[in-house]
């Protein structure tokens, strides 16, 4: 009896340390098969040169094609569910913005969790966003802006890419900060709210600074505000908000790559590391910084918590100014 306990013990440990070799192999062999990285919005916005950026020199590194497939669609969460309900194999990730941390506060009922269905690989980019205002409103300044809006309570209106986008959130916060009361306006998406504004038909937009920029330097729009808590050096004459007379006013974009939830640690790691190393590199930071965007890494347990951060803001911003899509 204790012969055969014995044999069986030793053939469960051989089995344990071969199921052990091959995870170990596995994780040493990734990918080993092509890499896809959704993006939920059409391409030419940061989370979509981003995810090139990081899929090309992926490519090179893994010697395995790294596509990406835009598929854009109610406020991103077409491509979350993809990768939501994909393989946790590492082999399908998610390129997201600050847009993924809004969702929650948006929809009471979402066929995904945007926590819990998902595994932070790293954060890839930051940038802030500009102020912009309509060429008729007689204003040079955040200040005198601010000063206008007061005088007008109700009376001035601000666009923004849809309901509950990130331009929209931006606004509302500097109305919470600064006591303004503006009527929303809300458009389709970007360029259709910042034409608008140029255009004077809106009275301000918060736009996410890749967007805006050639814009500003061509004379085109007026930006009176960078949100970010520094200037930036593509516009060194445009203040921040919080010089403007908000001191607490802060808005900046992020971007990062996700996977699906129970996606190997070993895989997240090598995944982070090897996106960390990429991002790290002149050639793609100089990529970058004309968009006014950084590039920037983090652990997967500080995008996690990143994004559980974010995710109770909005929800606390979104009640607040009763924002909701349902």
């Amino acid at each position: 009896m204790h012969g055969l306990i014995g044999r069986g013990l030793v053939a469960l440990l051989l089995g344990a340390g071969a199921f052990l070799h091959c995870a170990l192999v596995q994780a040493q062999d990734f990918p080993g098969k092509p890499v896809k990285i959704l993006v939920g919005f059409t391409p030419g916005g940061v989370p979509d040169i981003t995810a090139r950026l990081i899929a090309q020199k992926l490519s090179e590194k893994w010697k395995q094609p790294v596509t990406v497939e835009n598929r854009p669609g109610a406020g991103s969460n077409i491509a979350a569910q993809a990768v939501a309900s994909a393989s946790p194999d590492g082999l399908t990730l998610l390129s997201v913005s600050s847009a993924h941390a809004i969702v929650p506060a948006l929809y009471s009922k979402l066929p995904f969790d945007p926590l819990k269905d998902f595994a932070g690989i790293t954060l890839t980019a930051t940038g802030p966003a500009l102020v912009i205002v309509s060429s008729k409103l007689p204003v040079k300044n955040m200040a005198e802006f601010i000063a206008l809006a007061k005088s007008r309570p109700g009376q001035l209106n601000f666009s923004s890419a849809g309901t509950g986008s990130g331009s929209h959130f931006a606004v509302e916060l500097l109305k919470s900060q600064a006591g303004l009361d503006m009527v929303h306006v809300p458009f389709k998406g970007i360029p259709e709210a910042l034409n608008e504004t140029i255009a004077g038909r809106v009275d301000l937009f918060i736009s996410p600074f890749a967007s805006a920029i050639n814009l500003v330097k061509d004379g085109r729009a007026r930006a009176i505000a960078v949100t970010s808590t520094q200037r930036v050096a593509e516009l060194p004459d445009v203040p921040t908000v919080a010089e403007s007379g908000v001191p607490d006013y802060k808005w900046i974009f992020w971007y990062g790559l996700l996977a699906p939830a129970k996606t190997p640690t070993k895989l997240i790691d090598q995944i982070n590391a090897d996106v960390g190393s990429i991002l790290k590199t002149s050639e793609v930071r100089q990529r970058l910084r004309p968009l006014g965007t950084d590039a920037l890494t983090s652990s997967p347990a500080e995008f996690d918590k990143l994004i559980a951060d974010e995710v109770a803001s909005f929800v606390r911003l979104s009640r607040a100014a009763g924002i909701k899509m349902e």
